[in-house]
């Protein structure tokens, strides 16, 4: 029998499809499933226009067989099978797909989806295999054919007997070499895992021989094996099921079932969309931040299926990062994929997709606030960084997204609040948001600078996170109220400026603090009256845009840049303090270079930043002592 050499290409697009196109052996048995399927649908879209071909759906199956020892595994359908001119022309010409040919020729007609459109997913087989042999029998036909290559060589095709209508394609799987393990195709349980991972929504039943252990009859210590045929695949995906006939816990065992977590999600969104794209997602918002969520190795992304068929296991196309938490699948069967199924090319319908979804998960969001704030608050507490984030990056180009879904600790209510509800409660005289930022609740409620912003009864919000200022930045602005830190040069707060006068009204202390700025010389931009203090002596404030906390975090970053908040010293004139201050600006200048020293490093203290010189502190407290 004469081999045929393939009609359209050479060894080298083989070589090519079968080294380059896939990028995991394991898609070859997603392929051939798939075309087992579409064989099946056929003999469907058969049955709608003759009336002597009656559709029975439980007597369509394929069949998935490993045989160890001769090495070989079996994929038999019940479709519709192949002529002799059919094999020839759907095997023997590469990247030609019978399937995409008969969808093109049925399109008018309701009925199931063709999953293969391409002509290259069968010679994936090639990837495990020697040798592929396909025995078919079309409907209709006494005749069955068997097709066989063993790669780019070429194929032959002769005459063979089969019982049944249907395809059985037989793979004679690879030796083992150093480098690879071809073993894993015949394992049952690695094959089960496969089909569940690709191929678990497949609308007919994918059968194995399944071995299992039990008791022997005669003995109640002893087992024994035997094999049972199952079914493997769930068929019916929950996504194509209809929200009402689902419970809750259906969607909680469906994100255990994909291994989307261990814990369990607050909340779902369960879409199905009809219009410009067509598409079925189910999105979860998860309970527990990942513990790779903030690592390299955390990839962001949702499942994608084209007709119930696994495409990718992590689309990040589909979500933007600052939702990258979310998990789940989306399945189309209106996506452009490339000829290996295995990728996506970036289409109008994609992006249709991710817009659309990018709005039903703020909605979800905005719903949880507005109705179920302890949920809300519980996934804030895991993710609300994520979101910050997504305000900062891109300069701030998100920020109408994103702003009504960030909280904030409240001074007064003493509990996360939204902006809108800062905005709402705030008194009319009040011109800004202010906030203080530090490294807890408790130690900013004891900084120096609140005490002003809070004696007019005003709320300040706590920002705690390394990257709630930086997105304040960006932010600038909520319903046409700036951002104020309390830490601001300028409160726009009108003060009694009486308390840095003399009785008669003139300043005396304008020498003194330029004496004392002397003495911190590149420390300080300015030394000057406090008009926020209170109670306290002493405190920083800052003068621009860099405040203490974000110099902090600067200096923390890995390449350490040297920004650095220009610090005012402020000192409380209504302070004992300051009269000893003034006392040794007058008798003893040398006494007045100590307390000066002592104040500043007492501001460093209260903002949690390092003192230079910590034998030298403690040696001038010392110093004071005796």
């Amino acid at each position: 029998m004469a081999k045929k050499q393939f009609k359209a290409e050479s060894k080298r697009l083989l070589e090519m499809m079968i080294n380059s196109i896939y990028t995991q052996r394991e898609i070859f048995l997603r392929e051939l499933i798939s075309n087992a399927s579409d064989a099946i649908d056929k003999i469907y879209y058969k049955a709608l226009t003759d009336e002597n071909l009656v559709f029975d759906n439980d007597s369509y199956f394929i069949k998935v067989t490993a045989d160890k020892s001769s090495r070989l595994l079996k994929i038999r359908d019940t479709g519709i099978g192949m002529t002799k001119d059919e094999l020839e022309n759907n095997l023997g010409i590469i990247a030609k797909s019978g399937s995409l040919a008969f969808k093109k020729e049925n399109e008018a007609k309701d009925g199931h989806d063709i999953i293969g459109q391409f002509g290259v997913g069968f010679y994936s087989a090639f990837m495990v295999a020697d040798v592929v042999t396909v025995v078919s029998k079309a409907i209709g036909s006494d005749v069955a054919y068997k097709w066989e290559s063993t790669g780019a060589d070429g194929y032959t095709i002769e005459e063979c007997e089969k019982d049944s209508v249907g395809t059985e394609i037989t793979l004679q799987i690879k030796e083992n070499t150093e480098d690879d393990n071809y073993d894993e195709f015949l394992s049952e349980y690695r094959l089960k895992a496969i089909i569940k991972k690709y191929s678990d929504f497949i609308r007919y039943p994918i059968k194995m021989d399944i071995t299992g252990s039990r008791p022997k009859a005669d003995s109640e210590n002893e087992f024994e094996d035997y094999i049972e045929e199952q079914t493997v695949n769930s068929m019916i995906p929950i996504w194509k099921k209809s929200r009402s006939e689902l419970k809750p816990e259906d969607y909680d065992n469906f994100y255990a079932e994909k291994h989307y977590g261990f814990d369990k999600p607050i909340k779902h969104i369960h879409i199905s969309a009809e219009g410009a794209v067509r598409y079925n997602a189910i999105l979860f918002i998860p309970e527990n931040i990942p513990f790779n969520y903030y690592s390299k190795e955390f990839e962001k992304g949702l499942e994608l299926y084209s007709n119930g068929v696994l495409i990718m296991n992590k689309c990040a196309d589909l979500l933007p990062d600052y939702y990258s938490f979310v998990k789940g699948m989306v399945d189309s069967e209106d996506l452009s994929l490339n000829i290996s199924r295995e990728m996506l090319q970036h289409d109008r319908q994609l992006k249709l997709i991710a817009k659309n979804i990018k709005s039903k998960i703020k909605s979800q969001l905005q719903s949880m606030l507005k109705d179920e704030r302890e949920k809300y608050e519980q996934f804030y507490t895991s993710f609300g960084r994520q979101l910050k984030y997504g305000l900062y990056s891109e300069y701030g180009s998100h920020k109408d997204e994103l702003q009504d879904l960030l909280l904030f600790y409240s001074s007064k209510q003493k509990k996360l609040v939204s902006l809108d509800e800062y905005v709402s409660a705030m008194p009319e005289d009040q011109k800004y948001i202010y906030y203080a930022a530090g490294e807890s609740n408790e130690r900013i409620e004891k900084l120096p600078q609140t005490e002003l912003v809070a004696d007019k009864g005003y709320e300040i919000l706590y920002f705690t996170d390394d990257i709630d200022e930086f997105a304040i930045k960006m932010l600038m602005s909520y319903k046409e109220k700036e951002f104020k830190s309390v830490s601001s040069g300028d409160l726009g707060i009108e003060a009694d400026d009486s308390r840095d006068k003399t009785e008669d009204g003139q300043d005396d202390s304008k020498e003194l603090f330029e004496h004392m700025n002397g003495l911190l010389a590149g420390k300080v931009k300015q030394v000057k009256a406090s008009k926020r203090l209170k109670s306290h002596p002493v405190c920083f404030s800052t003068d621009g845009e860099v405040t203490i906390e974000m110099e902090k975090i600067l200096k923390s970053m890995p390449n350490n840049p040297d920004v650095k908040a220009d610090k005012v010293l402020e000192i409380n004139v209504n302070h004992p303090v300051f009269q000893s201050l003034k006392d040794a600006y007058d008798k003893d200048k040398e006494k007045l270079g100590l307390y000066t020293a002592l104040l500043y490093n007492q501001a460093l203290l209260i903002e949690g930043l390092p003192i230079q010189d910590p034998v030298e502190f403690t040696n001038d407290i010392c110093k004071i002592m005796v």
